[in-house]
């Protein structure tokens, strides 16, 4: 008679305790872009009109003309009582371009940019040999994200710096 009473205690204590364990962390379900990304400084960007792109990686090339779009940079928008921050997006002067790839490795890579400048003539080619750069956004139990983001301005392409996460 008391063994059912005794099993749902028992039930209700096991959940209990494991309430009180450590959190397990979710990693959230996004895919990662396998892409080149160059982001054209504000600076430079008024002098492009046209970007084009080769990406080569591990015997393979990829080229294309690119898609310049407006780039912006976050504007923290300040953090609520209970913890709960926002930011807006806020344009920044700078154009970006996205070559998208079948796969992407941390084997070396080549990537070269062309295009018109702004006033028709050919822009100077600018070629880059870099090693994408892996993130884990989510924490290493989430797994690595790659990265593979160059800017370019008026000497050439240089590869983006991975942020760090600040101590803590």
């Amino acid at each position: 008679m008391h063994k059912p009473g005794l099993l749902v205690a028992l039930g209700v204590a096991a959940a209990l305790l494991s309430a009180c364990g450590p959190a397990g962390s979710a990693c959230p379900a996004i895919a990662q872009a396998t892409a080149v990304t160059v982001t054209v400084t504000a600076g430079y960007s008024s002098q492009v009109r046209t970007l084009h792109l080769r990406a080569c990686q591990d015997g393979t090339c990829k080229e294309s003309d690119a898609e310049l779009r407006a780039g912006s940079s976050s504007v923290g928008q300040g953090c609520t009582e209970e913890g709960a921050c926002s930011a807006t997006a806020s344009p920044d002067g700078t154009k970006v371009a996205t070559l998208m790839l079948e796969t992407l490795t941390e084997s070396p890579m080549v990537v070269t940019a062309s295009g018109t400048a702004s006033d028709g003539t050919a822009l100077a080619v600018r070629t880059l040999e870099f090693r994408p750069q892996a993130l884990y956004p989510f924490g290493e139990q989430c797994g690595k994200f790659l990265s593979a983001s160059l800017t370019l301005d008026g000497g050439g392409l240089h590869q983006q710096p991975v942020p760090q996460k600040p101590p803590g």
